[in-house]
């Protein structure tokens, strides 16, 4: 019997020993997708106690606390329960959590970065809270102390076209802070024109652009500024949030009527609402690739299920999950649109929903070229599927259907300066599968060809994959 949380977690068999601790451990980590906030980097910001640094805005966790019968005070928060009472409940629900992956990361969080190695749970509780609190009030571990401690070379946030970047900018000037913490381009409040804060956000546009867009050619044009602008500033990833894949023949003219209703504050028809993000989509893909950007494509989640909940709380918070839309048909026409005018850019392609693994696999096939190793990516396992099995089962698909050792691996997308062992948790996954298939025969017992695929999945083809700046350091490999 192993013991809990050893060196050799997840690592089955001598193979994945060995990949694990000689190639992949090291390795430095490109988070080319997350929520990390830009003003919290700079800031450098410190943290309280373990309950603001672990708990505060963790929907992954406040789900487990529901789930587990904790009242929502002691979950989103209330100002009647103190933060050692909202980490009581935490460490009350941990125990019961086995299974889960969340299980294994909380105490990971602890092992790496706090050196705390008692199990989570009621009677071990006051202990932990002692111990790492001691450590967050000393120094360094604020926000970039954590990033640093993590080995992150490249830090890509998520960010709105209407946001000044004003962060990213002073970041770039700190002196004794080698991280890239880059933009990405998340337009969704321009695509969701039938939601209710399309046209607030359209005023926020209109500030930062400094000019009236009173028709859909003002607005194309303030999108493709707002590009060049996040270029400028080092971003080079765009991000959507489709939680349905649109695709329906339109003209500039049909999308620019469409616009124009949303915009008057009229709700447009289903079909209506597909031919304007078609048109849109394709226009800012043919932004991003003549920049030689890279789009990720969120697909198939179902959002802010409970109506009475998302008025209490807002979104984010917990009440989301999977969506089952049919993706194959659309997608292919909407990707098909930009490789027939050949502007298709770099694209990675994530579903909530598993089922969608090997059709995401095997569209990817049909669109790579131009001499890009990988151009079109399955993107890593995803928030309900971040999971041992879901990773698997993502890798096992991938590998099946195309070439995992082009893979740009993992991303945390997470709100947490705390999440970074989740890297070493997928990395051990990798090394464990590439271990049990040299065990089963399947591949060469060649260590050094095995090694720099894992290094390569690891951090290297990320690195030239989404061709940050030259700034990119090299030297923690």
């Amino acid at each position: 019997m192993k013991s809990f949380l050893d060196e050799q977690f997840l690592l089955t068999n001598d193979t994945a020993i060995t990949l694990f601790e000689n190639y992949a451990k090291d390795m430095p980590i490109i988070d080319y997708h997350c929520h990390l906030s830009p003003k919290e980097i700079y800031e450098n910001k410190t943290f309280r106690n373990l309950t603001e640094a672990w708990l505060y805005g963790d929907h992954y966790k406040w789900r487990l606390l529901r789930a587990n019968g904790v009242e929502e005070k002691y979950i989103t928060g209330d100002e009647s329960v103190s933060d050692y009472d909202r980490f009581m409940a935490w460490a009350k629900t941990v125990p019961l959590a086995i299974g889960n992956p969340v299980y294994a990361w909380s105490h990971l969080e602890l092992q790496r970065y706090f050196g705390v190695y008692e199990l989570i749970n009621e009677k071990n509780a006051p202990v932990i809270w002692e111990k790492v609190n001691a450590k967050l009030n000393s120094e360094g571990f604020g926000a970039r102390d954590l990033i640093t401690k993590s080995n992150v070379t490249v830090i890509c946030t998520t960010d709105d076209p209407a946001d000044t970047l004003e962060y990213h900018l002073l970041i770039k000037e700190i002196p004794d802070f080698d991280t890239e913490v880059l933009p990405s381009f998340r337009p969704d409040k321009g695509l969701e024109i039938n939601r209710e804060g399309f046209r607030p956000w359209l005023t926020q546009l209109e500030q930062v652009a400094k000019r009236k867009i009173e028709d859909y050619d003002t607005f194309l044009q303030v999108m493709e500024e707002r590009v060049d602008f996040f270029h400028s500033v080092g971003g080079r990833v765009s991000d959507h949030a489709l939680d349905y894949v649109p695709y329906a023949d339109t003209t500039k003219e049909e999308a620019a009527a469409i616009f124009e209703q949303a915009r008057s504050g009229a709700k447009v028809s289903l079909n209506d609402e597909q031919k304007y993000k078609t048109y849109t989509l394709v226009f800012l893909g043919k932004l991003y690739a003549a920049r030689g950007w890279t789009m990720q494509f969120h697909i198939n989640a179902a959002r802010n299920n409970n109506t009475r909940m998302f008025h209490l709380l807002g979104p984010d918070t917990g009440y989301d999950s999977i969506n089952d839309s049919l993706i194959a048909g659309p997608l292919v026409s909407l990707l098909d649109s930009l490789a027939s005018e050949d502007a298709l850019p770099r694209t990675i392609l994530y579903s909530l929903n598993s089922r969608d693994n090997e059709v995401l696999a095997a569209i990817t096939g049909s669109f790579q070229g131009d001499g890009i190793p990988g151009k079109i990516q399955l993107g890593s396992a995803w928030w309900f599927n971040d999971t041992k099995d879901g990773m698997l089962a993502q890798m096992k698909a991938l590998a099946n259907a195309g070439l995992i050792s082009r893979f740009v691996g993992m991303l945390t997308d997470s709100r947490s300066f705390l999440s970074y062992p989740r890297h070493e948790y997928f990395r051990r996954l990798v090394c464990n599968l590439f271990g049990e298939w040299v065990e089963q025969g399947e591949v060469p017992h060649d260590i050094e060809l095995l090694g720099n695929i894992v290094q390569d999945i690891s951090y290297r083809n990320a690195r030239q994959y989404f061709e940050f700046s030259s700034q990119v350091s090299t030297a923690r490999e």
